[in-house]
């Protein structure tokens, strides 16, 4: 048995950000994770590999579409998927590394297995029972599950499956056009997989401003993937080396069958909670399984919090890790913050998307008056010499005060655009502050500042 001041219930972003920051704070710290490496979902088979390979698979677009207008000849490269493979896992064992060397030099202990909390102030990790005066429970999620749709991870396949498949698929079938369904998509059609995506709703991307989720549509139509929207999936039927996905649209009622080499399920997750006894503990959970806690991330049981996927919110590593920091320094005394309402969200498909605050959809439920500054990229001289220039920037804006309430990104670096527009929020800006603050030239985020300027006078590139 070991004393500890706080014990963490798993190692994924939430979780080892926790851990290091109690450690920091001066707490004695021990995580608990049941994988064989750190870093959970997301390092492991998630948000790390699946970058590694749209990176990849990216780089082979590029070579097959533009290197030769860059003057740069030859025969387009070959996929080697091993290889491919062997580089993804590459990526991984290097992030996962990494975490473990931070937590010895941290000085946090590494319990390795699956945690039960037995009474509010211990954990069981197998025959070992250790004390800790505060538990955070960030255990994660998994991927949902959707009725008549059994996943082997062969042939029916979760992301986690999608990760991992023996050769890259002549027919792909994506079950769902969210984030995980369209990014993996799109990886497989730039490897040459005829890739069809089935969607319940009538839009990709449930949640995004409507104008960004059609541009996004009709950009990845034109990148090869085939849409059938209003759709729900009935069943899949899988054989040793092909499956079949029946499904009816939701506008007659009709029914129709797709074949395919791969089904990928991708219609969410849900929090992982199974085998941590909280129903012995009586912890309030919401409707939607997951775990209810108070504005300090503290369950109805005194002494355990819980962050992360298990919570309420975005199911997103960066809001995990903000969440851990907060309890953290909650649990030591402090003031853990986080503003919820400066959460950026990003796709990492060709072009990127990203957003961050409020859409015009949610803007206009809630009567507010509101502004819009919209910047092309093809507007924009180094997105144009980069082959770029699709998409937009879409600044909105306070019609009184010209404070900044969200931005809406499709184009290149989107991802890393979005920042800029989230510090300015945090600090409570005005469109006319981004667009007074100068920007380097020529980068894709003066394209940021000509939609700040789009919210006044107009912008000058367009």
């Amino acid at each position: 048995m070991s004393d500890y001041d706080v014990i963490i219930i798993g190692s994924g972003p939430g979780g080892y950000v926790a851990a290091i920051r109690c450690a920091q704070l001066g707490l004695k710290t021990a995580c608990v994770e049941g994988r064989e490496t750190l870093g959970g979902t997301c390092l492991n088979v998630g948000c790390i590999p699946s970058k590694a390979l749209l990176h990849a698979s990216h780089m082979l677009h590029e070579a097959e579409h533009n290197f030769a207008e860059m003057g740069l000849k030859g025969k387009s490269p070959s996929v080697d998927w091993p290889q491919m493979l062997k580089y993804k896992q590459s990526t991984i064992d290097t992030n996962t590394k990494g975490i473990e060397f931070l937590f010895k030099k941290n000085k946090i202990d590494w319990i390795k297995g699956w945690a039960t909390i037995p009474e509010a102030g211990k954990v069981k990790v197998g025959d070992d029972v250790h004390n800790a005066k505060n538990i955070i429970i960030a255990s994660g999620s998994e991927p949902a599950q959707l009725k008549g749709v059994e996943v082997d991870e062969k042939i029916v396949v979760s992301s986690t499956g999608a990760l991992e498949l023996g050769k890259v698929p002549k027919k792909l079938v994506v079950i769902g056009a969210g984030v995980i369904g369209l990014e993996l998509g799109s990886v497989y059609a730039r490897l040459g997989s005829e890739v069809t995506v089935i969607e319940y709703l009538d839009h990709i991307t449930p949640g995004m401003d409507s104008e960004v989720s059609r541009q996004f549509q009709k950009m990845l139509t034109k990148q090869g993937l085939e849409f059938i929207m209003g759709a729900a999936v009935q069943q899949t039927e899988a054989t040793k080396s092909k499956a079949k996905v029946t499904y009816k649209l939701r506008s007659d009622d009709s029914e129709h069958t797709l074949d395919a080499d791969v089904v990928l399920l991708a219609t969410g997750r849900r929090p992982f909670v199974d085998g941590l006894g909280l129903d012995a503990l009586d912890i309030t959970m919401t409707d939607r399984g997951q775990i209810a806690v108070n504005d300090q991330w503290e369950t109805s049981v005194k002494g355990i919090y819980a962050i992360g996927d298990v919570i309420e919110g975005p199911m997103l590593a960066h809001k995990a890790e903000d969440e851990g920091m907060a309890a953290a320094e909650q649990i030591a005394g402090k003031h853990g913050h986080v503003n919820y309402s400066v959460i950026p969200g990003v796709i990492y498909t060709h072009p990127e998307v990203a957003n961050v605050g409020e859409t015009e959809e949610t803007l206009k439920k809630a009567g507010r008056a509101y502004k819009v500054g919209k910047f092309s990229f093809m507007g924009n001289a180094r997105a144009k010499a980069n082959f770029s220039g699709d998409g937009f920037v879409k600044l909105l804006a306070d019609k009184e005060t010209d404070r900044i309430l969200g931005c809406h990104i499709i184009g290149p670096s989107a991802g890393d655009l979005i920042h800029e527009v989230c510090v300015a929020m945090e600090f409570g800006a005005s469109a006319q502050d981004l667009a007074m603050t100068c920007h380097a030239h020529p980068t894709y985020s003066e394209a940021v500042r000509e939609a700040a300027l789009a919210c006044g006078d107009g912008a000058i590139h367009m």
